[in-house]
């Protein structure tokens, strides 16, 4: 009777101290200033249980995720700075473009129907001589980033020239961005000489690398266009500021048939492997040419491949063996390449193609599933650019880039499964609004960083000089 008394004692003090330091907690939690709070939605984490959460909440505060979960989960006294209903739409983690010429949208259908290397050198190479400039850059840039937003992109990768205009209207304009300083050995709109750029992409990649938005990133444009001297001095850069390199790599039979016939039979993957190029902060951009032998290369050296179905298709440069990329677990994102070879930045229609064409190239419906293209598109595009701690997954202490989608609309009516209705059914006009870093850069579908009436009136202006430049 003596030990039942003494039980029930220790275990009356146990409850009350576990309540006590419950009701502790919550009083914790509950002065927590929330800077944003989204209730009711169906929150699509894409962590590494690929949970869905019907009904869910997330909260952030000071740019990243504090809480994702059920309602049930937060204190009920809790005043958020602002809060938003997402009730019947769905929150997904924000897309991330893995390839980009943000610009050359103003290119948009200059040419079209052509081969790779008749698109280069008859129509963009004599395009960009006679028109890119760094007023050119930043009005491409901001068409770019105004399309990427509407269309539930938070995160892209680019290459391109005058990236520090890039990158400051990308920082302007609230997106996150991975960008690039293109080197290539011949004289390029913004630096005459290889040794100008690599000067200049040192100063650029110093500028930007302790902005919350901007990765700055070394980027020699392919090994078809850069000399092997020059590609081991962009490697060495980037090892010494520990940033980024992006490169065009085994994107056309004709780069491999360069690249064999001045490098002894090397494919392009076996060259660079051979000169020490790859390395695991590496982006390599479409990688259609690769054998099995040279995606254990990759998967090796840990090189983000960016997957850009419609660009490879247009052109007819072929399939990226992207089953076997996943089989073997590479990190794979999708990219759009630029709207001058796609033609528009949707990462909506790029999953739809990529598990498509895979399917029919494959003569299999079962590979490359909406399951796991949407993760290309989200945490496979956060791994194919290295930052997989950062972004990618709607987790506790990821940055806040979230995305809101309506689910509402003819397309999409009824649902069954959600992966298969973003992937096969949703399109760019059904993002409904954009958070990066934390921050609302669309609500309701309003951009609130860019003007959208003053870009289309520039992007139209720059298309009446193109027009008369290439005339001449």
């Amino acid at each position: 009777m003596e030990k039942i008394k003494k039980l029930r004692i220790a275990l009356f003090t146990l409850l009350l101290s576990l309540f006590i330091q419950t009701s502790v907690t919550a009083q914790k939690i509950a002065h927590i200033s929330y800077d944003l709070l989204i209730v009711g939605g169906t929150i699509v984490t894409m962590d590494k249980d690929f949970q869905v959460i019907e009904n869910g909440v997330i909260a952030v505060r000071e740019g990243k995720i504090s809480y994702v979960g059920k309602g049930g989960g937060l204190p009920p006294n809790i005043r958020p700075k602002r809060l938003i209903d997402a009730k019947g739409k769905v929150i997904i983690p924000g897309l991330i473009n893995s390839h980009t010429h943000i610009p050359m949208g103003l290119y948009r259908g200059i040419a079209d129907d052509l081969d790779l290397q008749e698109w280069l050198t008859k129509y963009i190479f004599p395009a960009e001589a006679k028109n890119v400039n760094e007023e050119f850059v930043r009005a491409g840039t901001r068409l770019g980033l105004a399309e990427l937003i509407k269309g539930g992109t938070t995160t892209f990768c680019d290459m391109y020239y005058f990236e520090d205009n890039i990158a400051d209207e990308t920082a302007k304009a609230g997106v996150r961005g991975v960008l690039g300083q293109t080197l290539i050995d011949f004289p390029a709109p913004d630096f005459k000489t290889f040794e100008e750029a690599l000067i200049n992409t040192e100063k650029f990649v110093k500028k930007w690398q302790s902005n919350p938005l901007i990765v700055p990133a070394v980027a020699p444009h392919a090994p078809y266009t850069v000399s092997q001297e020059h590609l081991l001095e962009t490697r060495k850069l980037s090892d010494r500021l520990n940033a980024p390199l992006v490169i065009h790599l085994a994107e056309a039979n004709t780069e491999t048939e360069f690249i064999q016939q001045k490098h002894k039979g090397l494919r392009p993957i076996e060259y660079v492997e051979k000169i020490g190029l790859l390395g695991d902060k590496t982006i390599a951009a479409h990688v259609i040419q690769a054998n099995e032998k040279e995606i254990d290369i990759l998967k090796s050296r840990g090189v983000g491949i960016a997957h850009n179905p419609q660009s490879n298709m247009k052109i007819a440069a072929g399939v990226a063996p992207i089953p076997l990329m996943l089989k073997k677990g590479l990190r794979v994102g999708l990219g759009t390449d630029g709207a001058a070879s796609n033609n528009d930045l949707s990462l909506w229609e790029e999953m739809d193609t990529a598990a498509k064409l895979h399917k029919v190239f494959s003569g299999d419906p079962k590979v490359v599933t909406a399951k796991e293209v949407f993760a290309m598109a989200t945490i496979g595009g956060a791994r194919a650019l290295h930052l997989e701690d950062k972004i990618g997954s709607l987790e506790v202490g990821k940055l806040a880039d979230i995305v809101i989608v309506d689910m509402d609309n003819l397309n999409q009516i009824p649902m069954y499964n959600v992966y298969s209705d973003l992937v096969y059914a949703t399109k760019s006009n059904d993002v409904n609004t954009v958070i990066i870093n934390g921050k609302l850069v669309m609500r309701e579908k309003q951009l609130l960083t860019l003007q959208e009436n003053v870009i289309k009136r520039d992007a139209n202006v720059f298309r009446e000089k193109i027009i008369k430049s290439l005339a001449n």
